[in-house]
């Protein structure tokens, strides 16, 4: 005839050692792994709070040259991990005594978006009050006011007006986990988010 038909059965699928072999791998280098996403998850979530603080400091540097009003961003206000940009009361040389932390940080008091955008009842500037996620924290802040000529200064003691920021800059410092990322910010009103 036409010849002998020759059947051939193909083996397919896996044996059960083989997809017990892949498990354990697969285990292995999820629990090597985890560790490592953590981390590089804090990471990300340090410098996104570190941009975060980065933008406020522009947004406050562009309000006070647009405005033509001084412009602070007061940290910790009213509690740890918050801030705001804040428009200064008063003058520099002889600021309101609302413009402490504790009045000005009240949202209640002086809230966002102010009820009028009358020149004559300020502020007008202010921004919402922000919070820092749980997980990062300021270390090192210190109030800093831009000037209409959108330079920086900062309160070195009980001197009005504040000084120019002095040479080399003052840092804003945050941390997370024992990881820090700083903010530079010179006389000149130069923001830098540095590595």
């Amino acid at each position: 005839m036409w010849g002998a038909v020759v059947k051939i059965q193909a083996d397919s699928g896996f044996t059960l050692i083989e997809l017990l072999m892949v498990v354990a791998l697969v285990g292995i280098v999820s629990v090597i792994g985890m560790p490592l996403l953590g981390q590089i998850a804090g990471s990300i979530e340090l410098g996104e709070a570190a941009r975060q603080v980065e933008r406020e400091l522009q947004s406050a540097r562009m309000a006070a040259v647009a405005a033509n009003q001084p412009v602070r961003v007061m940290f910790n206000c009213p509690v740890a991990g918050q801030y705001r940009l804040v428009e200064l009361i008063g003058t520099p040389a002889v600021p309101a005594a609302a413009d402490g932390v504790v009045g000005r940080c009240s949202s209640t008091t002086y809230p966002f978006p102010a009820p009028d955008n009358n020149p004559i009842t300020r502020p007008n500037t202010d921004g919402p009050l922000r919070t820092l996620k749980s997980t990062v924290t300021f270390t090192t802040v210190t109030t800093i006011e831009f000037w209409p000529d959108g330079t920086a200064h900062t309160n070195s003691g009980l001197v009005n007006p504040w000084p120019p920021i002095a040479s080399p800059g003052t840092s804003i410092v945050l941390t997370r986990s024992g990881k820090t990322r700083s903010i530079l910010v010179n006389g000149i009103g130069k923001i830098q988010l540095l590595p």
